[in-house]
């Protein structure tokens, strides 16, 4: 094993949760509740319609002005957002991670412009050589076209790549990749179905880098076909 690969939102940060707090507000505004038997199906996946304004006009049976509650959405989301650090255990391993020389990437079904952005006011950007997101595929995930470009970025075959993620649609992609897949689910994700990961944490905090290199390279090794 020798490369990291990171999905971002819900990953590195939780911006699943504060874009679901700010759809909640609109939709209690409207008397309605959003229900995340709606929202999940969504989460890791732009591949997608994603439109919970179409889906609240739909509820109420009247027009709204989308375009008005699209606009509150975004500067809601950015106000939450800029109080936001990384997640537990995310630090601790992009350090151990660069103190061990392992290659380090993000692949992500959001905007460049958004993971940059984000994780340059982090200062975690230097850490990362590789960045892949939806400017760069055809296809997000549950495809696995991001997961193998990052691959490819870092000069590594897929089967050499552990991932982490926290969503279905990325688990998905990145074990439809080959890689080797760790499941970290937030307080949204933990609603889906996890279980095609190798390895599930409820935070990256509980198993140290070191600790998981043997675990994946054990999985790598048998994966190695008999002569």
């Amino acid at each position: 094993m020798q490369g990291l690969i990171f999905d971002f939102d819900g990953t590195i940060l939780d911006t699943e949760s504060t874009e679901f707090q700010a759809w909640q507000e609109v939709y209690r505004q409207h008397g309605k509740e959003l229900s995340l038997d709606y929202w999940l199906p969504f989460i890791g996946n732009n591949s997608i319609p994603f439109d919970p304004a179409g889906h609240l006009e739909k509820l109420l049976g009247t027009p709204l002005d989308k375009k008005g509650i699209e606009d509150w959405v975004d500067q809601r989301k950015q106000s939450l957002n800029q109080s936001l650090e990384p997640l537990p255990g995310v630090l601790e391993y992009l350090e151990a991670a660069q103190a061990m020389g392992l290659k380090l990437a993000v692949a992500s079904s959001s905007r460049r412009a958004w993971v940059e952005g984000h994780l340059e006011r982090l200062g975690l950007l230097q850490y990362f050589r590789v960045i892949r997101t939806k400017e760069d595929v055809a296809l997000t995930k549950p495809d696995p076209a991001l997961f193998l470009r990052a691959a490819e970025g870092l000069g590594l075959p897929p089967q050499e790549t552990i991932v982490l993620e926290d969503s279905q649609n990325g688990v998905r992609a990145a074990r439809s990749a080959g890689a080797f897949t760790v499941a970290i689910p937030n307080a949204l994700t933990r609603h889906l179905d996890l279980s095609q990961a190798n390895l599930q944490l409820t935070c990256l905090c509980d198993l140290p880098l070191w600790e998981l290199l043997p675990i994946a390279r054990q999985w790598g090794r048998t994966r190695l076909p008999t002569v």
